[in-house]
């Protein structure tokens, strides 16, 4: 285990190459860093960053196929913090020059209307307590500088998540229902998605986030925002300008990168 002023050295060189869009340095010297480590890197970042006045707003929960935590090394899914300064709304105009290789995800966002405690995490209680549900666009700074698998790396730099657009809020209960889900740049289809099931599909690793974050004595709150995890591995922009992500039961959602 790395000691707690490896960690703070760590979590302070992170958090400058985070502003500076230059994230991960520390990786690009092979450095080897354990999982639970990378927990603890990524917490501490979180605490210097609540410091200079930045909210959490919330979670994700990233490589939900057992495809992508091979990929990653990982055996089970990963979870990020959302921050409240990277929350955007349908239809933003953001810069390209401020992520480092930005890349695409998917998905869709739910917001709480009750505290989920690690004792009740039952898939009915977590599907009564959605109060709304939104499709998203996932901004990730898409690089690595170490070796694969990535897994720790990308544990250490927040699950690579650098932002979300949000779309339409849907409030009230859903039925049970199929819905695509679908990712296009500059109109063109990209990936997609069918026949996932609302809610079965899109909340599967809630249950999982809420009895991790408590390993950490963290505990999901009423109003925080999930994003419940892609069905598919980021994709980069490039010279795509307009990112739209469409669903048939939940509406759309749009960004313009300049």
């Amino acid at each position: 285990m790395l000691t707690e002023l490896q960690i703070e050295i760590y979590a302070k060189q992170m958090l400058i190459d985070y502003d500076l869009i230059n994230p991960g340095t520390i990786f690009k010297d092979k450095i080897k860093i354990s999982i639970e480590d990378a927990w603890r890197i990524q917490s501490a970042v979180t605490e210097l960053r609540k410091k200079r006045g930045e909210e959490v707003a919330g979670y994700k929960i990233g490589c939900i196929s057992k495809e992508t935590q091979a990929i990653m090394g990982l055996d089970k899914p990963a979870w990020g913090r959302l921050w409240k300064n990277e929350l955007h709304i349908d239809g933003v105009l953001l810069k390209k020059a401020n992520y480092s290789n930005p890349a695409i995800e998917a998905e869709f966002g739910i917001i709480l209307s009750r505290d989920l405690l690690p004792n009740r995490t039952s898939f009915d209680y977590i599907k009564g307590s959605v109060q709304s549900i939104f499709p998203v666009i996932e901004i990730h700074n898409y690089i690595f500088n170490g070796d694969p698998p990535f897994g720790a790396e990308l544990l250490t730099n927040n699950a690579i998540h650098a932002g979300f657009v949000m779309g339409k809020l849907n409030e009230g209960d859903v039925s049970d229902r199929y819905t695509d889900l679908n990712l296009l740049f500059d109109n063109k289809k990209i990936d997609t998605w069918t026949q996932k099931k609302w809610p079965y599909d899109i909340l599967s690793e809630v249950a999982w986030l809420v009895k991790e974050l408590a390993k950490s004595e963290l505990f999901v709150k009423k109003d925080d925002l999930i994003l419940t995890g892609a069905f598919g591995l980021p994709i980069p922009i490039n010279d795509a300008n307009l990112i739209e992500v469409t669903s048939s039961l939940f509406g759309n959602v749009s960004a313009v990168f300049e």
